[in-house]
């Protein structure tokens, strides 16, 4: 239970900042109406009523590539001094 709690939290933490942000730009184009009410005695009847309508329009993140040029740098291995050349060889050359 505490897990799902969390969960709704974070998901409205996030939908926060992304309005902040104006990644998310939410406005109301219709407005609410409460429908018309009326009785006759044993039952209830409802008439009309309008539910809001909103125009959201979110931001979009454009993914690409570009070829640049990147500086790798080399790695060499020396073996110390006085150890067999031998050695060092073979394990320089995956052997």
């Amino acid at each position: 239970m505490r897990a799902i709690i969390f969960i709704l939290i974070l998901a409205v933490i996030a939908l926060l900042i992304a309005v902040a942000t104006g990644f998310l730009n939410i406005s109301q184009t219709r407005e609410a109406r409460a429908p018309q009410l009326s009785t006759d005695g044993k039952s209830v009847s409802a008439r009309g009523g309008q539910t809001p309508a909103f125009d959201v329009e979110t931001g979009s993140v454009s993914v690409g590539t570009k070829q640049k040029k990147v500086a790798v740098p080399s790695l060499e291995v020396n073996p110390p001094d006085g150890g067999n050349q031998e050695t060092a060889n073979a394990t320089t050359n995956g052997a």
